[in-house]
C-alpha cells in the first residue's frame, strides 16, 4: 500500500525525468496542488508529513492507483466495456469518442470499439503547467486522430480530481464545433453530476466523510 512518502518519492522521480507538475498530477491521479506539494516536500528537509511538529500535512486529496487495471490489457478492456455500458443509452447519434491524454486515451479506444465510434485524443493544458496560471491555449486535439467538428462526442478520462480538465475538454470540443453528449470516468473524486451542462458518469464515486 502506498503512503505519502511513497508518493513523494514517485513525484521526485517524475520531476527528475523532466515532467511538469501538471504531468505529475496526471500520472499520480492527484490535484495540481497536491503534485506541487509532493515535489516541494521532496526538496524539504526530512520530517513528518502528518502535520505535527510544524510541518504541514499537505492538501486534502485522494490518491487513486489503478495500475492493476492499466498494466493488463484484458482488465483494461473489461473496464472500458463497463464504461461503454454507462454511455450506451446516452446518444444513438454519437460517432466519436474523445480520450483525454494520457490515461483516458486507452480507455477511450476500448469504448470506441465497443460503441463503434471514431476516436479522438485531447492533450489538456495542465501537461504544460509548472507554476502560476495554466495557459488556457495550452490544450489541443491530436491531428493523428479523428476530427471533432459537427460530431456528437463522448468524453473519456480515468479520474476526476477537481473537474477542471474534464470541463476544459468539454469546452474545447464545443469550441471545435463538436457536441459533447456525455462524459465517462473510472473514479470521480468530486461526485459531479455534470460539467458545463454535460452529464458525467463514473464507475466509482469517492465521497469524503469527516468532521470539522
Amino acid at each position: 500500500m502506498k503512503n505519502v512518502d511513497d508518493l513523494i518519492e514517485d513525484a521526485t522521480e517524475l520531476a527528475e525525468r523532466g515532467l511538469s507538475k501538471g504531468e505529475i498530477a496526471d500520472e499520480l491521479n492527484v490535484s495540481r496542488e497536491t503534485a506541487s506539494w509532493l515535489v516541494d516536500r521532496a526538496g524539504a528537509e526530512a520530517g513528518p508529513t502528518s502535520g505535527v511538529g510544524g510541518v504541514p500535512s499537505g492538501p486534502q486529496d485522494i490518491h487513486v492507483d489503478w495500475n492493476a487495471i492499466g498494466r493488463d490489457s484484458t482488465r483494461l478492456t473489461h473496464i472500458g466495456r463497463a464504461m461503454a455500458d454507462l454511455l450506451v443509452d446516452e446518444g444513438a447519434d454519437v460517432d466519436l469518442t474523445v480520450g483525454i491524454e494520457k490515461a483516458g486515451t486507452p480507455l477511450a479506444t476500448t469504448i470506441a470499439r465497443e460503441l463503434d465510434t471514431d476516436l479522438a485524443a485531447y492533450a489538456p493544458a495542465k501537461h504544460q503547467w509548472n507554476e502560476g496560471d495554466i495557459d488556457e491555449r495550452g490544450g489541443g486535439f491530436s491531428r493523428n486522430f479523428a476530427p471533432i467538428r459537427d460530431r456528437d462526442c463522448f468524453v473519456v478520462d480515468d479520474t476526476v480530481t477537481s473537474g477542471t480538465t474534464l470541463t476544459e475538454t468539454v469546452e474545447a470540443v464545443q469550441e471545435e464545433g463538436g457536441n459533447p453528449v456525455a462524459c465517462a470516468v473510472i473514479v470521480d473524486k468530486q461526485g459531479l453530476d455534470e460539467v458545463a451542462g454535460v452529464p458525467v458518469h463514473s464507475l466509482i464515486t469517492v465521497v469524503g466523510v469527516g468532521r470539522e
